[in-house]
């Protein structure tokens, strides 16, 4: 049996077989009754959310596509529940070439930007779109954000514990971002936000974190 303080173990379990002590290093807090809750609380607050999202979401498709060229919506492959990889749908918010270049993680406030792009940002509103994506079964709406799968290569190395948080699939907002978290600040900081709710999750956890987002999770300076 080994130390269990020598790991950083989330939701382990200990168990025996034939006098041997098994530790059981990946359990999910999300399985059996558990997960069915989750995938319900995700679709129905989802149809819930979309009615007066709509109306919001057509304005800004038209406004996107009168002042600036391009695609309304942007696609980024990011990384999901498992280790798979997803397309993320947001509203375009900077010109269509602007990643030309290459991907660059952080430093959202010197990209540059489409008309109402750095607004779209600010305010969060960028991100409705992934309410489709949460319809789909790709992402959940409270969750650790998912990252671009390039940076996820790189990160695993230098962030202990950054592969536990696709132990459950990705959220449109999460502990880390209700508490500031997000943008360009630490992402040591958000890792151990992340990895906090896995620990902890129950179905009025995510309840708190989303009503914590109307209240304050929306607005941030730390959002564009």
């Amino acid at each position: 049996m080994p130390d269990l303080r020598e790991f950083l173990l989330i939701n382990h379990d200990v168990s025996t077989v034939a006098g041997m002590y098994l530790l059981d290093m990946s359990c999910s807090p999300m399985s059996g009754t558990a997960r069915l809750i989750k995938e319900i609380e995700d679709k129905a607050l989802t149809l819930l959310l979309l009615l007066p999202a709509l109306p919001v979401m057509l304005l800004l498709a038209l406004l996107i596509k009168l002042t600036s060229k391009g695609p309304v919506l942007y696609k980024q492959q990011r990384m999901g529940w498992n280790g798979h990889a997803f397309n993320m749908l947001k509203f375009r918010t900077m010109p269509p070439d602007a990643e030309k270049a290459g991907v660059i993680w952080g430093s959202a406030a010197t990209k540059r930007m489409t008309p109402i792009g750095r607004f779209l940002r600010a305010t969060s509103l960028d991100e409705l779109p992934q309410l489709i994506n949460v319809l789909r079964g790709d992402m959940s709406l409270v969750g650790p954000r998912p990252e671009r799968v390039q940076f996820v290569e790189r990160f695993k190395h230098e962030i202990p514990g950054y592969m536990q948080k696709h132990m459950v699939k990705a959220g449109m907002t999460g502990w880390a971002q209700v508490h500031g978290w997000r943008g360009d600040t630490s992402l040591s900081k958000r890792i151990e936000m992340d990895l906090w709710y896995i620990e902890n999750w129950s179905f009025w956890l995510d309840m708190k974190i989303f009503f914590l987002t109307f209240w304050k999770g929306f607005v941030h300076r730390n959002a564009c």
